[in-house]
């Protein structure tokens, strides 16, 4: 059963976190285009995006599955989460990176990146660190920080 296989090991919560700034180009796209759909100045919010907070959530988990079969099982649950972004380069043999762009928050409105940075154990073993980003309005929503929450416990069940 997945839930055996899975153990966290570290929870790190962030207002800001590391800078990524492709992560902030995709939140801040998502805003602008979302602000157009409901009528609004796109071009107008993706520059306040660029200046609001970001609230970050990182969780580690390690899996005792082979590697590609924990990749699986991770762009899987991430797929069904949100729409797949396109990353510019791939990573060494031993790591996959899988990012999405979900919706969180109030009726899910909020969009969120999430990142699963896949690294290779050993033969029956791996790591996954899974990072949501998510820009905080006035009212803290918290949105990176639940949906990297979820995404682990869907990553448990």
């Amino acid at each position: 059963m997945w839930a055996s296989q899975v153990r966290r090991r570290r929870v790190v919560t962030e207002n800001g976190g590391r800078v990524d700034e492709r992560e902030d180009e995709l939140l801040a796209d998502e805003l602008a285009a979302l602000a157009a759909v409901a009528g609004g100045w796109g071009g107008l919010t993706r520059l306040v995006a660029k200046l609001m907070r970001k609230n970050v959530h990182e969780i580690e988990l390690a899996v005792a599955l082979p590697f590609e079969d924990t990749v699986e099982r991770v762009a899987r649950v991430l797929g069904r989460a949100g729409r797949r972004v396109r990353l510019g380069s791939e990573l060494c043999a031993d790591q996959r990176m899988i990012r999405v762009v979900a919706g969180g928050g109030v009726g899910g409105m909020n969009p969120v990146v999430v990142t699963a940075l896949v690294t290779k154990g050993g033969a029956s073993d791996s790591q996954v660190r899974l990072r949501a980003a998510a820009k905080e309005g006035l009212i803290r929503q918290r949105a990176g920080e639940r949906t990297a929450a979820r995404l682990a416990a869907l990553l448990d069940t």
